[in-house]
């Protein structure tokens, strides 16, 4: 009853007039009365904003504002995989042979994730990390290793919470949401960055459009709330021990080191 009655709300709620609305007002001067009030609520951490909360001209700047420079340390060791966001570590785990993966106790289809069951085949038997952000989080994405962009596709119209009762009551959020796919390769090994949109709103912009990305440099940014899923081929990953799920991570943390090939 629950999973029905949620799953309806949010089909009334996120329809296109919403969605327009909600970005026009963010995007406005109108929500400048909002942003002191949305940095206390959500206890935003100001003194690491590279600008002062007055110079930002409506919520949207705000929820995607920059960080001071050095206000994040990057792990740069050769092997070392950094989380790619401030987040919480919600879930990792084995993709099974079938490419699923199972996010609080839901199956997850990789191919329906990726869009297609070629664009999935290389990450059976691989590993799957759920990286969540709430809209107390900083929004920006940073490149969690060196890697060569193979390409960036787009997928899903709407936008589904993807929050704890959105992953437990909504209808794989993670696999139909609008998301923004960028395939990578790594010394020709294989790994797919899944940037999934939330809160009825489809906006992740794409800011790096080289052909190869080092680690830690910014790569695209969220608006409001969302989520990244990182898949890496079998063999190529392994996760760092002392993370206890959920864990609270910020972006340079080693979330996993490579395996030696």
């Amino acid at each position: 009853m629950r999973r029905r009655m949620y799953r309806l709300v949010m089909c009334l709620l996120n329809g296109p007039m919403i969605a327009k609305a909600l970005y026009a007002f963010a995007h406005s001067r109108l929500s400048k009365p909002l942003i002191k009030p949305y940095a206390r609520v959500y206890k935003i951490n100001l003194e690491e904003a590279l600008e002062d909360i007055e110079t930002y001209e409506n919520l949207h700047e705000f929820f995607t504002r920059k960080l001071k420079d050095g206000i994040r340390s990057v792990d740069m060791m050769e092997d070392s995989v950094i989380s790619p966001v401030d987040g919480v570590l919600e879930d990792w785990g084995e993709i099974t042979p079938d490419r699923e993966i199972i996010v609080k106790n839901k199956v997850y289809s990789i191919s329906e994730m990726l869009g297609g069951v070629d664009e999935a085949a290389k990450y059976s038997g691989g590993t799957y990390l759920i990286l969540y952000l709430s809209p107390s989080h900083y929004h920006r994405i940073h490149s969690p290793l060196q890697a060569k962009v193979i390409r960036t596709y787009t997928l899903g119209k709407k936008s589904y919470p993807v929050n704890r009762m959105g992953l437990k009551y909504g209808d794989a959020p993670l696999a139909k949401n609008f998301r923004t796919v960028t395939e990578l390769t790594h010394k020709q090994h294989a790994m797919a960055m899944v940037k999934v949109g939330a809160m009825f709103i489809n906006s992740v912009k794409m800011l790096n459009h080289k052909q190869e990305w080092e680690k830690g440099e910014e790569v695209a940014y969220f608006s409001f709330g969302s989520t990244v899923v990182l898949l890496f081929e079998k063999d190529l990953f392994r996760i760092n021990e002392k993370l206890e799920v959920p864990a609270n991570i910020r972006i340079g943390e080693i979330i996993g080191r490579l395996q030696s090939s």
